[in-house]
């Protein structure tokens, strides 16, 4: 993982603009605060199909990226694969710099 990436989700986390785990984006969706999904790399099968499911439902951007490791560690959490950023700006730039790696 690129440390741009890893930098702008700690931001995000620090401003409150992060949520991290599948039920937590779930209801951030549901509430419309949602503008970002990030699913790692690894993320089970189960939680990708009950993932994409909500993304679907509520229309939110989405991208794989990472492994849930390097995604959690970046934020300061453990075994965590789903990440959800709530605000236009830092999405735009974490989709940007995500992009540029790939």
């Amino acid at each position: 993982m690129r440390s741009k990436v890893e930098s702008y989700l700690g931001f995000a986390k620090k401003s409150g603009n992060l949520m991290s785990g599948s039920n937590t984006c779930i209801f951030g969706m549901a509430k419309g605060k949602v503008k970002l999904v990030i699913l790692a790399d690894d993320i089970s099968e189960n939680s990708e199909k009950k993932m994409m499911k909500e993304i679907r439902k509520h229309g939110v951007a989405y991208v794989r990226y990472g492994s849930s490791d390097e995604l959690s560690h970046a934020v300061g959490t453990s075994g965590r694969s789903v990440f959800a950023v709530c605000d236009d700006n830092f999405s735009k730039v974490i989709l940007n710099e995500i992009n540029r790696d790939l």
